[in-house]
């Protein structure tokens, strides 16, 4: 049996699973520590999915050890479902079911006050009415509702905000934040790196269902996509003797100018070195600005990185066209 540290709800070690000729997930190790949101991040296709099935004994797997609680997910279900909430990219209800018959229906002895956590999520007002008739985000906090319903210590979550406008997202987001506040430990699948940056206490980076990296959002873009860029304006008649000083400064990587505006990239150190420059000319742009990467510039330097004859991980440009470059990697 997997050795399982006290404060680990689940412990992964080397699973596998395969569909016909197919490796979905290929010797995947994976902690999950209690009180903790952990999100599992990565593009279409890395085994995110069917690692989280696995880890509820939806799936058997093909090899490896998984234990929940210190269960074994398929041979001891019985034992875990009443410690388990979850909420899959397929959940739905019968349009006509209405909000306090499924609060009575999925209910079991013991179970929470269901009207309390429908105040809770903001759905009290909502209680008689029939599941086809909520909105968007109302049905995903229902689905958050009867997850918790059962006092559980894990609640699995897969692509809860696909699909949400900005707001109903946002509430969401919210009733999430209050799970991490009462010391719910919570498994996220999401594609949504700003949802995992804002939500999770660490993530684990997946492609072709083994893991890349993983650790606190912010470590993971320190090491992956550790650069920044600095732009303003400067007069035309100096740029030449500021680019030439500039370019000697150690971590810069680039410099362009265009349309008036300068623009110097490289390592993170950049920031305050060309602040410095900048001070001892004497001459403080009124309109500079510093973009830095974030959790999704890392997902992307470590996917190039991980790809066939890939290099240290890059570091590009943060550009709205990113998300759908990352959405697309695996197709």
């Amino acid at each position: 049996m997997v050795g399982m540290s006290e404060s680990d709800v689940v412990t992964v070690r080397g699973l596998r699973k395969v569909y016909g000729d197919r490796v979905v997930v290929d010797g995947l190790d994976l902690d999950v520590p209690a009180g903790e949101v952990v999100g599992l991040i990565g593009a279409n296709g890395a085994g995110k999915t069917t690692t989280v099935e696995c880890i509820q004994g939806l799936r058997r797997p093909d090899g490896g050890t998984v234990r929940v609680l210190g269960l074994d997910p398929v041979r001891q279900a019985d034992q875990l479902r009443p410690r388990l909430g979850s909420q899959l990219q397929d959940s739905a209800l019968p349009d006509r079911l209405r909000v306090g018959e499924a609060i009575s229906l999925f209910a079991a002895r013991g179970a929470r006050d269901g009207d309390e956590l429908l105040a809770q999520f903001g759905l009290a007002q909502r209680r008689r009415s029939a599941f086809g008739g909520l909105s968007g985000g109302e049905r995903q906090r229902l689905f958050l509702v009867l997850a918790l319903l059962n006092r559980p210590r894990l609640v699995i979550l897969d692509e809860l905000t696909q699909g949400l406008d900005p707001s109903a997202r946002r509430d969401v987001w919210a009733a999430i934040g209050q799970l991490r506040d009462e010391g719910t430990t919570v498994l996220l699948v999401t594609h949504e790196m700003d949802e995992a940056e804002a939500l999770c206490d660490r993530v684990v980076a997946m492609r072709g269902g083994r893991v890349l990296d993983g650790g606190p959002p912010a470590q993971l873009v320190a090491r992956h996509a550790g650069w920044a860029t600095v732009e303003f304006g400067w007069p035309a008649a100096g740029v030449g003797q500021l680019t030439a000083d500039l370019r000697g400064l150690p971590g810069v990587e680039d410099i362009s100018c265009a349309a008036g505006r300068l623009r110097v990239h490289g390592q993170r150190q950049v920031i305050a070195r060309v602040g410095a420059e900048l001070v001892r000319r004497g001459q403080i742009p009124d309109d500079l600005t510093v973009t830095l990467p974030n959790l999704e510039s890392a997902l992307l330097g470590l996917l190039a990185a991980a790809e066939p004859g890939g290099g240290p991980s890059p570091r590009p440009t943060a550009t709205p066209d990113a998300h759908h470059e990352l959405n697309g990697a695996a197709r």
